[in-house]
Order: structure tokens, then C-alpha cells, then sequence
């Protein structure tokens, strides 16, 4: 729990910054948090290096520095980052990361979900569910699609912090309760 509060406070901080100087900063700094977190995320020696008290606070800026080369990271990311260091939250970064990114979603009115299938849906297709599901939600959505084999069929979305399961699966599941209660 610990975690989630200090990540969300230094999110919440870079991101009135970025509402300060402007729309496209904002945006700027969430698309390096975001490049920064994917490449903490494929170098997981790196987060652990970040979490190692061995290491001083300039020797992890200096593996940040590096990192941070590897970004569209401006000055005010930059600084953040060497500030992080100094206060000992660099392994909070990913977190850091994903609470910028549902601020800036919720600021921008952007609603992410994922679709589950049981098998992979065309482009065409995908475009058109995400048309229509853009339509009756009435805002913009950021869809992932995925592939289950296991759901056997139907679809299972998530949209927000709601769940429609649609899939075979789930059906199977409720009519092995009704027989096991009886109706």
C-alpha cells in the first residue's frame, strides 16, 4: 500500500508540472515515463540495481543517466529521475509510470480495455469492434486485444474496472453450478 501512495504522489506532482507548461509537455513527459518503465521492465537487473542499498545515489544516476539516453526524456523528466534517485525511489518508477499514465488518460478522456477471443481477430475486424464499442461507450478507448484458447469461444472484455465475460468458458462454469445446486 505503501507503494501505490508514493507513486501516486510523485506522479501527481510531475504531472501538475506538466499541466503547468502545457497539454503537449504533459503528454511529453507521459511518453518518457512510459519509454523509461518498458525499459526497466526488459532489463529487470536494472530495477534491482535501483532497489540495492550497496549503491549510492550516484552511482544508480549514473545507470539512469544512461537509461534515460535511451528516451525522449526533456529536462524537467530528467530532473525528476535525478530526484528520485536522491530520495531512494527509483524502483518506484514503473509504478510511477502507470499512475502518470491513468491521470493523463483520465485528463484526456481516454478509457482503456482489453478484448479476449478465442482465436485472433482481423485487423478489419478489431477496428470495427473498437468503432462500435467507441460509439456506445461515447468516449476515445484504448483497446488491446488478446487470444485465450481456454475461453473456448465468445469474448471476455474489460473496459475500465468493469468485466463482460461473454465466453463459453464462463457459460460451462455457470451451468455446472446450477447442476451442482440443484435448479
Amino acid at each position: 500500500m505503501t507503494g501505490n501512495i508514493v507513486s501516486r504522489r510523485y506522479a501527481k506532482a510531475l504531472f501538475s508540472v506538466g499541466q503547468k507548461q502545457g497539454d503537449s509537455e504533459l503528454a511529453a513527459f507521459g511518453k518518457a515515463l512510459s519509454e523509461l518503465s518498458q525499459i526497466l521492465e526488459d532489463s529487470p537487473e536494472a530495477l534491482r540495481l535501483f532497489q540495492n542499498p550497496v549503491f549510492s545515489a550516484d552511482e544508480k544516476k549514473a545507470v539512469l543517466a544512461k537509461l534515460l539516453e535511451k528516451t525522449s526524456a526533456g529536462p524537467v523528466v530528467k530532473n525528476f529521475c535525478s530526484l528520485l534517485a536522491d530520495k531512494g525511489r527509483l524502483p518506484a518508477l514503473p509504478a510511477i509510470a502507470s499512475d502518470f499514465a491513468g491521470m493523463l488518460d483520465k485528463v484526456q478522456g481516454v478509457v482503456r480495455g482489453k478484448l479476449v477471443t478465442a482465436i485472433k481477430l482481423a485487423a478489419k475486424r478489431q477496428s470495427d469492434i473498437k468503432i462500435k464499442l467507441e460509439e456506445q461507450l461515447q468516449c476515445k478507448l484504448e483497446l488491446d486485444f488478446g487470444v485465450d484458447k481456454d475461453i473456448l469461444g465468445g469474448v471476455v472484455l474489460t473496459v475500465g474496472d468493469k468485466v463482460l465475460d461473454a465466453s463459453i468458458r464462463a457459460q460451462l462454469q455457470m451451468m455446472k453450478e446450477q447442476i451442482k445446486r440443484g435448479v
